[in-house]
């Protein structure tokens, strides 16, 4: 039995959660640009965004069973989307090869994203997610990201270990895309998290 690619979501989701692997390959043809297209819209790299597909429609035929055939598919789908691709962005804070990959595939687009974060709007909500932070925390991260300072620097200045700077450097970050997850939309979270981790 061969499923129409535009078919009803609920009854492929009610066959797939069955094991049925036509109703997921349909799924799959349906839903396959719309995934990538979002996850390269975040991370800005073709090779990366299919690697979130792939993980994406792996992690739907495996947890087939857990799936709300009665929600909305696609939501669920792009959701799942988001948080891979954002799994990808956080891996980019601690592996230094993986971010350089990531720079690289944003530099076709640097022009329009400088263009973008100097405008007055993200002036004023970097200010208030910095000032937001605890005093000790801002102090670091104002060393290293306004002053240009290095770890090693920060720790003999302040008198503090490496990790502790790095540590506080983190939480900052953390909390600067938390304030900017709340007070604005996805696409300006991703450009502001790069660009904090690019300086």
């Amino acid at each position: 039995m061969s499923y129409d690619a535009k078919g009803d979501d609920k009854f492929l989701v009610f066959q797939l959660k069955k094991g049925n692997e036509k109703a997921f390959n349909s799924l799959y043809d349906q839903y396959l640009l719309d995934v990538y297209h979002f996850s390269l819209s975040l991370l800005k790299s073709k090779d990366h965004a299919m690697e979130v597909v792939q993980e994406v429609f792996l992690k739907i035929w495996i947890t087939r069973d857990a799936i709300d055939e009665n929600k909305n598919f696609k939501s669920f789908l792009l959701t799942i989307t988001k948080n891979l691709s954002l799994n990808i962005l956080n891996k980019a804070t601690t592996d230094l090869n993986f971010r350089n990959k990531i720079y690289e595939n944003l530099e076709t687009q640097r022009s329009t994203t400088n263009e973008y974060i100097l405008n007055k709007e993200y002036d004023q909500l970097k200010k208030n997610a910095i000032d937001a932070l605890p005093a000790g925390r801002k102090k670091i991260f104002l060393l290293s990201r306004e002053e240009g300072k290095s770890y090693q620097e920060i720790s003999e200045e302040l008198n503090i270990s490496i990790n502790t700077v790095k540590t506080q450097i983190k939480k900052a970050l953390e909390g600067i895309r938390e304030y900017f997850s709340k007070n604005t939309d996805i696409d300006l979270i991703i450009i502001i998290f790069l660009f904090f981790l690019s300086n």
